[in-house]
């Protein structure tokens, strides 16, 4: 299975080519989140089954604050409400995975930074349960890294790093594995490598889900990140697909940009381009539905022509 992979391309570039293929977005949604004191829900998860029930995480906070928690939602008549009985993490930018039929969920943690006054640090942590009610921490990623994420390969675990400073500028994505969770530690993910060529150094991006293709390929979805010259953000969900036996990995691909969804709040100006990738859920069809962050304020859903399909045919 041969990954192309080029030259580096800016998310300029990356836009260029997108517009060039025509792409469809179809059946745009907001999603109605209630019971939470009108405080804004974005950067959600995709759908997941907990104890026969679909549910989404959402991060839940005012307007005016980066102070935020993860909520678990469920779905009545047609609105997202909070699940009875689940836990709120205080975390930001939620994710789940299962691996060994055990569910995985995570987010960003936000404390005061070790060394500077009044200054906030973050890591990734994770927690682990059989369902949602019996999540328990148990692991706190590196200070200072976002995007961390595990994924289930069958024969072991891909680990997806994003560091930032000496060695990740303003944040690439690394790749490893590894036997088991108890061999995840913060030594192994220092040490993962990175993907070369995948961002240049003025961009940034990270990987949000990682879903295992039938051939055994690994389809990532993550975002693309810039700044433009007025420091507003653009942030672009994109794809790209890692071969976990061999470190092989194709271009980045945009699936999607802001405009092709609804009109809506922002958070702030700087941030009325974004669009922050939550998860897929691929259909037989050859569409998948994308959900998604909105300029830090809304979630919203779409319909795509499936971007890891192209993956399951090599």
């Amino acid at each position: 299975m041969k990954l192309l992979k080029n030259a580096v391309k800016t998310c300029e570039q990356l836009l260029m080519e997108y517009a060039m293929k025509d792409v469809s977005v179809t059946n745009t949604q907001k999603l109605t989140f209630t019971g939470v004191d009108h405080k804004d829900v974005y950067n959600i998860t995709a759908p997941f089954q907990d104890e026969g029930e679909w549910v989404i995480a959402g991060r839940v906070e005012s307007r005016d604050s980066e102070h935020s928690d993860v909520v678990f939602f469920v779905e009545r008549d047609g609105q997202w409400v909070p699940c009875e009985g689940a836990p709120t993490l205080e975390l930001q930018d939620p994710f789940f995975t299962k691996i060994n039929g055990e569910l995985i969920v995570g987010g960003v943690q936000i404390y005061p930074h070790p060394v500077k006054a009044d200054a906030l640090m973050w890591r990734t942590v994770f927690y682990r349960g059989k369902n949602i009610a019996s999540l328990e921490p148990f692991f706190k990623g590196p200070d200072g890294m976002k995007d961390l994420r595990l994924v289930d390969l069958k024969d072991s675990i891909g680990v997806l790093t994003r560091p930032q400073g000496d060695k990740g500028g303003r944040g690439k994505i690394g790749f490893t594995r590894i036997a088991s969770l108890e061999a995840l530690s913060i030594p192994l993910i220092e040490e993962t490598p990175l993907l070369d060529g995948q961002f240049v150094d003025e961009e940034w991006g990270g990987a949000n889900e990682a879903h295992l293709l039938k051939n055994g390929l690994l389809g990532v979805l993550g975002h693309i990140a810039s700044f433009d010259d007025a420091g507003d953000r653009h942030y672009y969900p994109m794809v790209f697909a890692i071969d976990p036996a061999t470190g092989e990995y194709s271009d980045i691909q945009l699936i999607a940009v802001r405009n092709q969804f609804l009109p809506g709040a922002t958070k702030r100006p700087d941030l009325e381009d974004v669009v922050f990738s939550g998860g897929l859920v691929r259909h037989e069809d050859g569409t998948a539905n994308i959900y998604a962050g909105i300029s830090d304020a809304e979630a919203q859903r779409a319909t795509i022509p499936d971007p890891f399909a192209q993956f399951e045919i090599l």
